[in-house]
């Protein structure tokens, strides 16, 4: 099947709003990255216990407070966060990802990735572009499993949640997702 040569205008148009969102993916201070960041934990650990009871255990959190991503038929997504080891933010962080298939609207989600072991974490932070099932895999909890940990799940070297304001997500995954340095205002 061959994409519609009127969409493709459109799709654009709406694919460089999400990335130019007003917004504000980017061209954030450091107290603004760090609002949202505080925003989205607390909300995390209000909707989901596993992510509450699995956070002491990580040994680095990864949060994007607000990623906004949308798309028609060509999409993307684009968020700012910060990486915390033992609840002390040490570094910023942008999110990217881009996506061609059915899909059409914008929404804002926030996006926690937990790194569970030492090596996970080292390999992250010596990433100057770290790719998500590239790089590493991340075991997403959503909200398909209920939010509960299975074995397998609760031993992934890295774990992930997908959330808005109603809850965890269903059907989701940060395949794609490209994650590197920022540096905020």
């Amino acid at each position: 099947m061959q994409f519609p040569r009127s969409l493709w205008k459109p799709a654009l148009a709406l694919l460089l709003c999400v990335w130019l969102a007003p917004t504000g993916a980017y061209a954030k201070s450091a107290q603004q990255i760090d609002a949202e960041v505080n925003a989205a934990l607390t909300k995390l650990y209000e909707i989901n216990g596993t992510a509450k009871a699995l956070a002491p255990q990580a040994k680095g959190i990864l949060v994007f407070g607000k990623v906004v991503k949308g798309g028609l038929i060509i999409g993307g997504s684009r968020g700012l966060g910060s990486l915390m080891i033992n609840g002390k933010k040490v570094a910023y962080y942008q999110t990217n990802s881009g996506s061609i298939g059915l899909q059409a609207g914008i929404e804002e989600r926030s996006e926690v990735i937990m790194f569970m072991t030492d090596e996970s974490l080292k390999k992250f932070q010596n990433s100057d572009n770290w790719e998500a099932g590239v790089d590493g895999s991340i075991a997403v909890i959503n909200a398909g499993t209920g939010g509960d940990v299975t074995t397998k799940t609760a031993q992934a070297p890295i774990i992930g949640f997908i959330f808005g304001n109603s809850g965890l997500f269903a059907g989701v995954s940060f395949e794609g997702s490209k994650i590197s340095h920022y540096t905020p205002e």
